[in-house]
């Protein structure tokens, strides 16, 4: 599909030649690109934001884990010295 431009400041088309010289690409090629960009932002930056609330799910995950596991730690260390409390009482006997 085509797509014609009029009215362009050539000091800004200049500077698209320059753009796209640079990536020894033509205007033509530059452009495209550009508006594909352009096309596709905000379905990426949605994607993004979308990762970027998972990875916090997760993290506040992974934060209640490890404060449970280091709950469940101290449960059995308790429950370790107790069981040796009650061996060594029987072993006394």
């Amino acid at each position: 599909m085509n797509i014609l431009l009029r009215n362009i400041n050539p000091v800004v088309v200049q500077r698209i030649d320059e753009l796209a010289k640079e990536k020894g690409i033509s205007r033509q090629e530059f452009l495209s690109r550009q508006l594909e960009m352009i096309a596709f932002f905000r379905e990426q930056s949605n994607r993004e934001l979308h990762l970027e609330n998972l990875i916090d799910k997760n993290i506040q995950m992974m934060s209640k884990c490890v404060h449970y596991m280091e709950w469940n730690a101290k449960s059995l260390e308790k429950l370790h010295h107790s069981i040796e409390n009650v061996v060594g009482e029987i072993e006394e006997l």
